[in-house]
């Protein structure tokens, strides 16, 4: 059996990668090649676009009058956004009965697979990665989404094309040959919505139901490792065996419901009963309850309407910025959880009698030939298993654009990289005086500008602000309007900036120049942080005071928590510099990165009651800064002490239980003093070095298994992941020479095993056969001259050579697409900030103490500020 589904799987990802290399118009039957006409009989499709108002407008999406031949026909047709800008679908209204429709599917994609007017879907829905946007079967009423959710289409990032699936089960309805126009109208605004929805796919793959047996349970279960999702709506999906669907969320043991249904109802999506978030960490899993009774051969999943399916589709929205538009759980990971799921599960809900058209399922197609039934043609669905780390993005120039001391990095509402410097200041051993007052203050405020806005693709500067402002910049961070909100450990105070405005800060707290202790005074500020929900200000005070003061946000003063350290073993709510912010908003949290305790303390916004610790033996004595996004807690530590082990790197926790799942380091270049560190939704990471003056970008670098599942409806594309992407790209990007230096360099470091003796022996060894082949070579080309072919014989022969070799580093992976978006390469935006040598590390022995940061001058040693 095994052997059997692995020859089957092969033999579709073989397929699926077959198509991928021929053009579209030689392997997809096609039954119109011009622009899609519809039939008289379609009603309401004349104008398929069509005007709201000024911002919204209607899609009428149909089927162009078709009449299905036969059972179980899958017919596919698609239509492009009339727009090129970013829209948001808010509202579905299907155009189907169930008497002639057994479901439909609505997919978003860039390229469909074919652009005539409809086509079979058997040979796939898109040539790209597709995602599920709405469902139906079972006349199941319309799908409005709450107010602020959409799906988003269009602009850069949304589907250009979208692409309906329809399968006529039974086409008994079609005797009269009549024409089809099924479908389904959206809603669209141009008006951006806060919150993106998404869906998320439960679904079995290997169930197999037994003629006659009375109940058999399929069960499915992944664990969850993205980012919060919140559940608004479900939709269950089997065929005629089926009897009840129920879907949980499992955390820390816990069961709660998301939703659960008989499938024999209309299949609509259903308000779940109580909002549900999903986190880092969770479970999700899902049970179906089938009956074999009435069948007289086993049944298996498939898709055709004798086979089954086991189908939990659940819509969720995650925040605009960081949204995820479709996952998919095809697995088991925990099939002995399933001993303690809810009995409710397990109890099939009755289902009058008049509630129920069993369209699709007449006991004629029951009795079906199975061998014929397996040679219906069926879908694949990709399968990515993720394991979350990341690495350095090395094709990324950003590290060699060199402002000055870092100390602040952000991300705006276009998820571009915002940095904070100090040009030419740096805070050292004279800045301040004993009392924290800034002794420099001659040298006058920051000619530059010290906020650049930097393109994360290739970083390109922007925008830049922020010129003659600040004295020793600090802390930086972005509220969910995007407004910059910086701290200046010179000035002691805190500011609001509008990005977009020349005119001034919005707002000041602090007093210019003072240091204090009181409601109006802070002590060389860290960091600022503002309540999503609330807009309440949390500023981090700081350096010379231990504590977290909270604001209005209109800048009045509300209270403070938090008091100097006392002991080896300090309490909670007590600071040693607290460095860094980060909320939680969804939990209602705020924690700091208690720099000088090595730890990380979290505490209620609303009550200052302290939550939890997180602290690692590997993070040293110290933690600079930390950033949270959607469970995952990143974090970077500061240089190790003389004779201590653990070495300055990043760190990715699971925000729940605050265990490291991963750490990171760079590979061109190294930490040094890594400030402050930034992520998002989709796993990048950017650290910021106050010594390095260098900022590092790091991806998600997953590791994806795959394989294929004959599934109705979803395509698949043959995935493939290899560890020498990183050398490959570095291989073929011939603006890279730098790169490549460090890159070799890099290997023979990280050789097992290999010390210099290897590396002299084989330096010896190749040398002088190098020598002797060019000797060889040259002589030969002296003697053939006379013949006058040497040259193009030796111009073959190197041909042959280096085709074999670039055949060896592009073979069976495609980075074409890859590379595509990095033509012209260039360092143009960030000349100007560079200076001379930039393109080199500083020489860690120069003898220069003026990068380092320092707390005010203390009678004794004490630890570096930044």
């Amino acid at each position: 059996m095994a052997g059997a589904r692995s020859l089957l799987v092969l033999l579709l990802v073989s397929q699926s990668s077959c198509l991928g290399f021929r053009s579209p118009l030689s392997v997809f039957k096609r039954f119109k090649e011009t622009a899609r006409s519809f039939s008289d009989e379609c009603l309401g499709t004349t104008r398929p676009v069509i005007p709201i108002d000024s911002s919204d407008f209607a899609l009428d999406i149909r089927m162009p009058g078709v009449t299905p031949k036969q059972s179980d026909t899958y017919f596919c047709m698609s239509m492009r956004l009339p727009t090129d800008e970013e829209a948001f679908v808010i509202d579905f209204k299907p155009r189907a009965s169930m008497d002639t429709v057994h479901h439909m599917l609505l997919f978003g994609c860039n390229m469909p697979s074919s652009t005539g007017s409809y086509w079979f879907c058997d040979e796939g829905t898109c040539i790209d990665k597709s995602n599920i946007l709405y469902a139906w079967a079972r006349n199941a009423p319309p799908t409005r989404l709450p107010k602020g959710v959409g799906f988003r289409v269009g602009g850069e990032t949304g589907s250009k094309y979208f692409v309906l699936q329809v399968h006529y089960g039974d086409i008994s309805a079609f005797r009269d040959n009549h024409k089809d126009c099924s479908g389904v109208s959206l809603h669209l605004t141009r008006l951006p919505q806060p919150l993106i929805a998404g869906m998320y796919l439960m679904m079995s793959v290997d169930t197999v139901i037994p003629a006659g047996e009375k109940v058999v349970n399929s069960d499915i279960s992944c664990h969850y490792k993205k980012y919060p999702m919140h559940v608004f709506a479900y939709r269950v999906h089997t065929h005629h065996l089926g009897k009840v669907v129920s879907g949980y969320r499992v955390r820390n043991e816990q069961w709660t419901l998301i939703g659960r249904q008989s499938p024999q109802l209309p299949q609509a999506f259903y308000p779940v009963e109580h909002p549900i978030d999903i986190s880092f960490g969770d479970i999700l899993a899902a049970r179906c309850v089938f009956t074999g009774e009435g069948r007289t051969e086993a049944t298996h999943i498939g898709g055709t309407s004798s086979d089954e399916m086991c189908n939990l589709y659940i819509m969720y929205y995650m925040e605009a910025k960081h949204a995820v538009s479709f996952m998919t759980c095809t697995q088991n990971v925990a099939p002995d959880m399933f001993r303690t799921i809810p009995p409710e599960a397990n109890i099939p809900i009755p289902v009058k009698p008049d509630m129920v058209m069993m369209h699709g399922h007449h006991k004629e197609t029951e009795s079906k030939d199975k061998t014929s039934l397996l040679q219906q043609p069926k879908r694949e669905e990709e399968v990515l298993e993720q394991d979350f780390h990341v690495e350095e993005a090395l094709d990324w120039p950003g590290i060699y654009l060199l402002p000055g001391q870092v100390s602040g990095v952000a991300l705006d509402l276009k998820n571009n990289l915002v940095i904070f410097h100090r040009g030419d200041h740096v805070w050292d051993g004279n800045s301040f005086d004993s009392k924290f007052v800034y002794q420099q203050r001659g040298l006058g405020p920051i000619e530059e500008d010290t906020i650049l806005v930097i393109d994360p693709n290739n970083a390109t500067v922007l925008q830049s602000s922020g010129k003659n402002l600040f004295y020793l910049p600090h802390g930086l961070s972005v509220d969910k309007d995007g407004n910059y909100w910086v701290t200046d450990v010179a000035l002691h105070q805190v500011f609001k900036l509008d990005p977009n405005s020349k005119e001034g800060p919005l707002l000041i707290l602090g007093r210019s120049m003072q240091p204090g202790s009181d409601q109006n005074h802070f002590c060389q500020p860290t960091d600022v942080a503002v309540d999503p929900d609330t807009g309440t200000i949390f500023v981090s005070d700081g350096y010379c005071n231990s504590r977290i003061m909270q604001f209005s946000p209109s800048g009045h003063y509300i209270t403070q928590w938090g008091e100097e350290s006392s002991g080896i073993n300090p309490k909670p709510g007590q600071f040693s510099v607290p460095h860094s912010l980060a909320l939680v908003p969804h939990l209602g949290q705020l924690c700091v990165a208690d720099r000088e305790n090595g730890r990380i303390q979290c505490f209620k916004t609303d009550t200052k009651e302290f939550v939890q610790e997180i602290k690692h033996a590997s993070f040293g004595r110290n933690v600079f800064a930390i950033s949270y996004v959607s469970g995952l807690l990143f974090a970077v530590n500061g240089k190790p002490y003389f004779g201590d082990q653990e070495p300055v790197q990043g760190f990715v926790m699971n925000f729940s239980n605050g265990e490291i799942i991963d750490v990171f380091k760079p590979v061109r270049k190294h930490f040094d003093m890594p400030h402050d560190i930034t992520a998002s939704e989709d796993g990048t990471v950017y650290v910021g070095d106050a010594h390095t003056n260098t900022v590092w970008k790091f991806t998600s670098a997953e590791k994806m298994e795959h394989r294929s599942v004959k599934k109705a409806g979803i395509e698949a594309q043959d995935i493939k992941e290899s560890k020498a992407v990183v050398d490959t790209k570095m291989e073929n990007n011939p603006a890279s020479s730098e790169l490549q230096k460090i890159q070799r360099k890099q290997k023979l470091i990280r050789e097992p095993d290999s010390g210099v003796p290897v590396v002299l022996i084989t330096t010896l060894l190749v040398i002088p056969v190098v020598a002797l082949l060019a000797i060889a070579i040259f002589i030969r080309w002296k003697k053939s001259r006379a013949f006058g072919d040497s040259e193009h014989k030796l111009e073959a022969s190197s041909g042959r050579v280096l085709g074999k070799f670039r055949g060896k580093g592009s073979g069976g992976l495609n980075l074409g697409n890859f590379f595509a978006s990095r033509k012209g390469y260039s360092r143009k935006g960030f000349d100007r900030l560079s200076t001379e040598g930039s393109d080199q590390e500083k020489d860690e022995d120069d003898g220069s103490e003026s990068e380092e940061e320092y707390s005010a001058p203390l009678p004794v040693p004490t630890t570096s500020s930044s």
